[in-house]
């Protein structure tokens, strides 16, 4: 069940972002009066496909990993001599530039009008208040305490750590200071930290550049109660049960549930004995935690148990919530932010300061689709509108093949007078062929190290 949740999250957001995108070329094709023979969401094989009045083919194929827009162009076959003045090769070099650029550009005002709904229906979030300070970490260096709040990183104000990260992620790579307002919880003072890195490096699989700074963010007690159990786990196999409390480990106190999933992970294959409460009756338990291996070939123990979920505090929780235009500029500004931090994370990719190990293919994206659409229509929307700025972003880039390749020849074209010759064209072909391919092999890769 969970997996025909993935797949179907997945074809509904590929198939969103894919019709939107190539919407955009379809839309000002017609607008520039370029007769566009085809249009398909997906490869392959059309499972579907109607005309409308004009002769234009709709079609959803088999395989949705993408689409295209075919338009009636000589170069890719002869062209009725009535029917020139609507080829696209024919038409000025301005127009050419509006068509290609159109797809890229409507997925990027697809995410501002997908932050706009969010901004205004409202964003349920938590305060950044920070619970811990890791030893000698850049953040204890600095003096910074628990049961803080971060009001502003680098002079931008975020309300939420979806926030903090964003404005850290910028500065990964960097030397400097890293600036913080904090406020303590019982005060209504606020005072600035600074925080010192030097080449900051972030191993983005592992970690996130809040807790690459060594912070932990603040988090309610939770008790070391089991909340659900996975069929055919360690847990159930074990005889723990949903209400189990577990007060002992090896006859030592477990605090709350961090300290008893510690305690897991670190005994793979290893009996570990358990004293629970239940029923307001302690009984005795034997579990082996089962063997298995992450990202880094790290070995680590797991159950297949959760937690019994607890509340917020209400001081803590809030709602980001604007009005009908202000949500608005609100998300414009994040579409903006977003922008930059993806070109930014691309630019140090190529540096090397970020790992080629952080690039995504078709099952991470499915994943999370999945992930996220299950956690609500806000989680899913904000990732249809990151996903939509990616699409547009990597479009625009300039490589042969992808939109952004064909701008370029047609930026030449504007400059010079002439068009790029086909020989010029072929190679850069051959070239962006062979940069994507090695992309999505790097992509696909990672994708089977995660699972």
């Amino acid at each position: 069940m969970e997996l025909l949740h993935t797949i179907l999250a997945t074809i509904v957001t590929l198939g969103v972002l894919v019709t939107i995108h190539e919407w955009g070329h379809f839309y000002v094709a017609r607008r520039c009066g370029v007769k566009v023979l085809r249009f398909s969401v997906g490869f392959g094989k059309a499972i579907y496909t109607w005309k409308d009045r004009q002769g234009t083919e709709y079609a959803i194929a088999s395989i949705p990993l993408g689409g295209y827009v075919k338009m009636l162009d000589e170069r890719e076959g002869d062209v009725p001599e009535e029917q020139l003045s609507q080829a696209f090769n024919r038409k000025p070099v301005i127009q050419r530039i509006a068509i290609v650029a159109a797809g890229p550009l409507v997925n990027l005002i697809f995410a501002v009008f997908a932050y706009w709904f969010m901004f205004a229906y409202g964003v349920s979030t938590v305060a950044p208040v920070v619970g811990g300070v890791k030893i000698e970490s850049p953040a204890e260096r600095a003096g910074l305490q628990n049961d803080v709040e971060i009001l502003a990183v680098d002079g931008f104000a975020t309300l939420s750590w979806d926030e903090v990260n964003l404005r850290l992620a910028s500065r990964i790579g960097e030397t400097g200071d890293i600036n913080l307002l904090v406020k303590p919880l019982e005060s209504t003072l606020s005072h600035p930290v600074h925080i010192s890195v030097s080449n900051w490096h972030v191993n983005v699989e592992s970690e996130s550049p809040v807790t690459a700074l060594g912070l932990d963010p603040w988090r309610p007690s939770i008790p070391a109660e089991i909340g659900q159990v996975v069929d055919g786990g360690r847990a159930l196999q074990a005889g723990l049960l949903v209400g189990d409390i577990v007060e002992e480990i090896d006859g030592r106190p477990v605090n709350d549930w961090y300290g008893f999933v510690q305690v897991v992970r670190d005994s793979p294959e290893r009996a570990i004995q358990l004293t629970i409460l239940r029923s307001e009756n302690l009984q005795n338990i034997v579990l082996v935690p089962a063997l298995k291996i992450d990202d880094e070939g790290r070995e680590y123990g797991y159950i297949g148990a959760g937690v019994q979920p607890v509340s917020w505090p209400d001081d803590l929780r809030r709602t980001i919530e604007y009005g009908f235009f202000d949500a608005f500029g609100r998300a414009v500004d994040k579409t903006g932010q977003m922008m930059v931090l993806t070109l930014d994370s691309i630019w140090k990719m190529i540096e090397g300061v970020i790992s080629v190990k952080n690039l995504s293919g078709p099952i991470t994206i499915a994943k999370v689709a999945g992930a996220s659409a299950e956690s609500g229509l806000e989680s899913y929307i904000s990732f249809l509108a990151y996903l939509s700025i990616s699409l547009g972003i990597l479009n625009l880039l300039p490589i042969p093949v992808l939109d952004g390749g064909h701008l370029l020849y047609y930026a030449v074209e504007l400059v010079t007078g002439k068009p790029v010759s086909e020989s010029i064209q072929l190679l850069g072909l051959k070239i962006g062929m062979a940069m994507l391919l090695s992309l999505m092999f790097v992509a696909l890769f990672n994708d089977f190290m995660r699972l």
